[in-house]
């Protein structure tokens, strides 16, 4: 199992997080604290844009409806609280439980919420009429998680009695039909359980006290994370349902365990300061983040995109499991090469034409890549990857112009690597001195370093090169090994020229600067 960075898209240091749930249309991710504080954050441009304090103690769930301007909470003063995010206010409060509540879930397309109690139930409420309508009876100890199945009417449910829980909630949808006929639940139906959602399946196999469970989006698969530091996955059909496997690896209680929404893998996070990824099909564990301080206390997935988010004892992080755009470069000549499935392809923009070039021949696995960069005179690959810390391959591409094998590319330690002429590359060295080497791999030229924070390089025409530290662009001359321009930018991601060459967009996180090609703003 990898030991490695995600791509952290957005970080909070607050108080500890307890709930997170991302909104299904728009950049926001709520987040509920220890301290009884929920914020809400836009992570795409890292800003507060709300807050809401009414809850008494901490607040442990919250969760978007996918249509409605609301958001659910629920906290340790056994309160559940709808919020209008639009009019930024409390519409209503819903009682009933009679300790903590742990988690709320809005339905996807009834008006219900599900939630869990350290009470020992789980209660199915409507929030039109503000009532409780079902009262699912059954666990003998805490119940820490309860969530809605996507699509079917069911519902599941994790307990610190050891099991996971699977509830049939038919009755209620077929009561909701005739919202006449659902009425608010009455005081028997309260103590002894209401007819309307029954139990399904009991899974039975930790060893120790459950504290999440969640539903396949569309397999009739359950995963599970407990005390017992184990991941379980379970199966299940119409009549019954079964253990599958258990995955092994955190070294204290996992906090909570999800399904990745668009590819086969299980994300599970720990009181062990780790997230762990997991291959479904293979069973075993791929990736691993770890924090220094920091338990992890709750994920979150979000709907439509792939992105995760993690609470921990300081805060929290937004992040991807990997970049989801592959690495390209466009020549002003109308092409665009990119390497998809381990093959350098080329993409014609007028004809549409899209032909593999060259096999890169690197194994499934390997360190992700960074940048590339093709130069068409010397048909010549610049590759940089993650491997080592920061290294470049450079590939010779088949003259002939037919898709081939490559040959073993030539190979070096850097942080970045560039074409600064036709025959020669330049290359950022871990000591931040800038090595130009020919295409034989062969050092031609040093340039000491002139920012001790210089990170990374860009194109500039021959004999150029942009170089970015702390928060600068220095437009460098390698002929006079020196920089001849500079100007105060954020971290940059991107370069384009303009096709003469006098203009330059430099592209951050936020905004975008152009100068010329002096290095002077526009």
């Amino acid at each position: 199992m990898s030991t490695g960075n995600f791509m952290t898209k957005f970080e909070t240091k607050s108080n500890r997080v307890k709930g997170l749930g991302f909104h299904a249309k728009r950049p926001w991710l709520a987040a509920s604290l220890h301290n009884g504080v929920i914020q809400l954050w836009d992570f795409r441009m890292g800003t507060l844009l709300d807050r809401f304090d009414e809850h008494d103690g901490p607040v442990r769930g919250v969760h978007f409806h996918r249509q409605q301007p609301l958001l659910v909470s629920g906290g340790d003063d056994y309160k559940i609280k709808v919020w209008n995010y639009k009019l930024r206010r409390c519409m209503f409060t819903l009682l009933g439980h009679l300790d903590y509540i742990r988690t709320v879930q809005f339905h996807n397309d009834a008006p219900w919420i599900v939630s869990a109690s350290d009470d020992q139930t789980v209660r199915i409420w409507n929030w039109q009429s503000r009532s409780c309508i079902s009262v699912l009876t059954g666990h003998n100890h805490y119940v820490m998680s309860a969530m809605f199945h996507p699509k079917e009417d069911l519902c599941v449910s994790a307990s610190l009695d050891q099991t996971v829980r699977v509830w049939d909630i038919t009755g209620l949808r077929k009561k909701a039909v005739n919202p006449d006929s659902e009425q608010k639940v009455s005081v028997g139906s309260d103590l002894f359980g209401s007819s309307d959602a029954v139990v399904k399946y009991v899974l039975e196999g930790h060893d120790r006290g459950v504290n999440w469970a969640s539903f396949h989006p569309s397999l009739p698969l359950i995963v599970s994370g407990a005390d017992d530091r184990q991941v379980k996955l379970w199966r299940m059909n119409d009549s019954k349902a079964w253990e599958v496997d258990t995955l092994r690896g955190h070294v204290n209680n996992v906090s909570c365990v999800m399904f990745h929404p668009k590819h086969e893998l299980i994300i599970s996070n720990s009181e062990d300061r780790s997230i762990r990824v997991w291959d479904m099909s293979k069973r075993c564990g791929v990736q691993t983040f770890r924090r220094e301080q920091d338990r992890f206390w709750i994920l979150a997935v979000h709907p439509e995109q792939n992105l995760l988010a993690a609470g921990h004892d300081s805060g929290m992080v937004v992040f991807k499991l990997e970049r989801e755009r592959p690495p390209y470069d466009v020549l002003h000549g109308g092409q665009l090469y990119y390497i998809r499935d381990r093959y350098l392809r080329m993409h014609e923009f007028a004809s549409g034409r899209d032909v593999p070039i060259l096999s890169t021949r690197r194994p499934a696995g390997t360190s992700a890549i960074r940048s590339l960069q093709y130069n068409s005179v010397e048909k010549a690959l610049l590759i940089c990857t993650d491997a080592d810390s920061g290294s470049y391959e450079l590939y010779q591409v088949p003259k002939d112009g037919g898709s081939a094998e490559a040959a073993e590319p030539r190979r070096g330690l850097g942080t970045c690597a560039v074409f600064v002429a036709r025959n020669r590359f330049a290359v950022l060295d871990r000591t931040r001195q800038i090595l130009v080497k020919n295409l034989q791999n062969e050092v031609t030229k040093k340039v000491a370093p002139w920012h001790a924070t210089t990170n990374a390089l860009f194109y500039a025409g021959t004999g150029m090169l942009l170089a970015h530290s702390e928060d600068r662009m220095s437009l460098v001359d390698l002929q006079q090994r020196k920089p001849v321009g500079e100007l105060t930018t954020p971290a940059i991601k991107y370069v384009v020229w303009s096709s003469d060459m006098k203009h330059v967009a430099m592209i951050a996180r936020h905004c975008i600067i152009i100068a010329t090609k002096k290095l002077e703003h526009v």
